[in-house]
């Protein structure tokens, strides 16, 4: 089993920044691709980013690309998502997810293993 626990979410203004991270306990945290989620309310939950095992390869979905930095330590068992630019349509509950691989980064949500509770990101206007 994998925990994991989102932490930086909050209130930001518009074109302002936060860093997600989002912490890893129970097995070796580089055995697994990590990836960010969001989900708007009324909408379903969508990819954001995702990150290889090792760091070495990154993705992102059109709408933050250029925006938003996925990243991780794992040394200290951690990933972060660093979002600058905020927009209002950024809004929403970030989940990270861990998935069992040392492939591809899927950005596919069923291809994850394990998730955390959530953190909630406002961007007011």
């Amino acid at each position: 089993q994998v925990q994991l626990v989102e932490s930086g979410g909050g209130l930001v203004q518009a074109g302002g920044s936060l860093r997600l991270s989002c912490a890893a306990s129970g097995r070796t945290f580089s055995n697994y691709n990590m990836g960010w989620f969001r989900q708007a309310p009324g909408k379903e939950r969508e990819f954001v980013a995702a990150i290889r095992w090792s760091g070495g390869s990154s993705y992102y979905a059109n709408s933050v690309k250029g925006r938003f930095t996925i990243s991780r330590d794992n040394a200290k068992n951690t990933v972060y998502l660093q979002m600058n630019s905020l927009k209002p349509e950024d809004t929403a509950v970030y989940y990270c997810a861990a998935e069992v691989s040392r492939g591809w980064p899927s950005q596919n949500e069923d291809e994850y293993d394990y998730w955390g509770q959530g953190t909630q990101v406002t961007v007011s206007s």
